[in-house]
């Protein structure tokens, strides 16, 4: 479309407007006071109170939940602001790699205001492991800023949130449970908690102190049958049995419990807005084993990784010992992002990249596998 008359004239005015931005900053130089600039600035200084972005933590008690969960809670070098259901990255150095995972709070919000927080961990990958046969009481850590979506929107969320939790992923919603019954949220919270057997519930005998008008807890068990519990699995008929109104439904737990839920709140007719689920980290695919060769710059060095096709790009670049940013290990916070120069690659799951990022050739490597040998551009940690 041609540029019409008015627009030329706005182009003109802007013109002389930049032709006077020089001798204008140079009068305001002259006439400006004397005295030194402040070596700090009050919003900065607050901006590093909130995002420190990593921090020391020492780690001052480990506590058994299940066979093969532990709770592990650290004493933090500043308070630590977030919100009930975010996660924040554990790291430490494991021989020569350095090594970070992301895990869900389950303490609460007011507790990390007293520089402690508490991870609770399932014995289920390399990290873990170590946390479980390794970590010891007075370990020196690092703790990466809390981030995450998955928690509660007054603006967007209905008072009534019906939390849906497999496992493990029960975290978040413990800690959102504590954040309701001191005042933090001031939200309804029912949950549906579901394990094989009642040796499996993490935190039973917390969340049953928790309980009150605001906060109520369904246990059920799909491998046996007590009573005082559901048993099955969580679905359709088991939530009209419990809830009603309006209400947002969070997911959390492993992604066959998505599949099933999925199905069950389609036949209630949930607007997908009031459904929200936590991302699970990207581990193994099921693929031929293939060892491809990544050349990898990293500022002005460059470095030559081995990289296996069933691994994300992420694991090996860890694998080697470079320490490279990431987060959610999940694709969808974009902080690990890199510039791919060349080669080719495969996505696990929804691709979770900005509209941009993939135009001009960014990669997650936390979700990413090599399908050939690559070079990419990684920023620095």
């Amino acid at each position: 479309m041609p540029f019409t008359f008015k627009k030329q004239i706005f182009g003109f005015m802007d013109l002389l407007r930049f032709k006077k931005l020089v001798p204008n900053r140079r009068k305001m130089l002259e006439n400006g006071s004397p005295a030194a600039l402040p070596k700090s600035y009050r919003v900065n200084d607050t901006a590093k109170i909130l995002h420190p972005g990593y921090q020391g933590a020492k780690l001052v008690a480990i506590a058994q939940n299940t066979a093969d969960t532990k709770t592990y809670t650290f004493e933090t070098e500043r308070p630590l602001y977030f919100r009930a259901g975010q996660y924040l990255t554990l790291g430490c150095k494991i021989g020569k790699s350095e090594v970070s995972r992301p895990y869900a709070i389950s303490s609460s919000p007011k507790e990390a205001l007293s520089c402690r927080v508490s991870l609770t961990v399932k014995k289920c990958g390399f990290f873990s492991g170590y946390l479980f046969d390794s970590a010891a009481v007075g370990d020196s850590f690092v703790l990466g800023d809390p981030s995450g979506e998955f928690c509660y929107e007054p603006v967007k969320d209905a008072d009534h949130v019906v939390a849906i939790a497999g496992g493990s992923g029960i975290t978040p919603f413990y800690s959102m449970a504590q954040a309701v019954a001191d005042g933090t949220n001031r939200h309804k919270l029912t949950i549906f908690y579901g394990a094989r057997t009642e040796s499996d519930l993490i935190f039973k005998k917390e969340l049953d102190t928790l309980v009150s008008d605001k906060v109520k807890v369904v246990y059920v068990l799909s491998d046996e049958k007590k009573e005082g519990y559901e048993s099955g699995f969580i679905g359709a008929e088991l939530l009209q049995k419990y809830v009603s109104g309006d209400y947002t439904v969070m997911m959390c737990g492993p992604q066959a419990m998505y599949a099933f839920a999925d199905k069950e709140l389609a036949s209630l007719g949930l607007p997908l807005r009031r459904i929200k689920k936590e991302a699970n980290c990207v581990g193994l695919r099921d693929a031929e084993a293939k060892s491809y060769t990544l050349t990898v710059h990293i500022g002005f060095d460059t470095y030559t990784v081995p990289a296996d096709a069933r691994e994300t790009i992420l694991t090996a670049l860890e694998r080697a010992g470079l320490k490279v940013p990431s987060k959610c290990r999940a694709g969808g916070c974009g902080f690990c992002h890199s510039k791919l120069v060349c080669g080719s690659f495969s996505i696990a799951g929804q691709d979770k990249r900005r509209l941009a990022d993939a135009k001009f050739g960014y990669i997650h490597p936390c979700c990413s596998y090599p399908d050939s040998d690559m070079e990419l551009i990684v920023p620095k940690a």
